[in-house]
């Protein structure tokens, strides 16, 4: 098991955001999270990030507990973060914003070889390199966030809303892209309030609501489900 979270319970101040949640994820998986605004989806990326503190419960990646890390030390671990807002540097160019995700990896030829890796995923950010960030579509800047995140090299990256706002053509992009990903061997953890979509890449999922996990399982069987197909696939 590449990450295993565990009786997960987050609180801020008296408010409890997560309530003994667990999930599980192998290499090279897809696993979506999905629920409602108020669920607890980006809480519980923000706490397996290290940017928040569990109050109990414990996370553990590659069968070592990582839940007083800092956000760099998870990130050296080889767990990336996309998070809803994207927070690229807009005023730096494509190319400096992939190289600021390749800020723990020291050998320049290491770096060199990356990039290029990337733009096999990525060719119109190769195109669009010398850009500012801020001159890229809603969907170029997403395709940038998830480039950047991969330039740490990560075994499990995890992505937050990533089609929110997004054409349909570019969301059908992004679906690609995972999938790609995921058959290189890096794990895929995917928060979407679309479910449609998630269900599609995912092999497994977690339907969050109100902080708990409220139905699991394979995708197959999920979708079979009369609240599922009523609540979240509108059918």
């Amino acid at each position: 098991m590449l990450l295993s979270v565990e009786s997960l319970v987050v609180c801020y101040g008296k408010a409890v955001a997560l309530k003994e949640v667990s999930i599980q994820i192998s290499d090279g998986e897809v696993v979506s999270i999905v629920g409602n605004n108020g669920a607890g989806k980006t809480t519980l990326f923000h706490t397996i990030s290290g940017l928040i503190r569990p109050k109990s419960g414990q996370i553990l990646f590659k069968q070592n507990m990582i839940n007083r890390l800092e956000p760099d030390e998870v990130t050296r671990l080889g767990i990336a973060h996309v998070p809803e807002r994207k927070e690229l540097f807009n005023e730096l160019s494509v190319k400096d914003n992939l190289l600021m995700g390749a800020y723990l990896i020291k050998d320049k030829q290491t770096i060199a070889k990356t990039l290029e890796q990337i733009f096999t995923y990525f060719p119109i950010l190769k195109d669009r390199q010398n850009q500012l960030a801020q001159s890229l579509s809603g969907g170029e800047q997403q395709m940038l966030a998830m480039a950047r995140a991969l330039m740490c090299q990560p075994k499990l990256l995890m992505l937050d809303e990533p089609t929110l706002g997004l054409a349909p053509m570019v969301v059908g992009e992004i679906g690609r892209l995972i999938t790609q990903l995921s058959q290189g061997g890096i794990a895929i953890l995917l928060v979407e309030q679309n479910a449609r979509f998630a269900f599609a890449l995912a092999s497994r999922a977690y339907v969050l609501h109100t902080g708990s996990v409220v139905h699991q399982g394979c995708v197959a069987d999920l979708c079979e489900d009369r609240v599922i197909k009523q609540v979240y696939l509108g059918t």
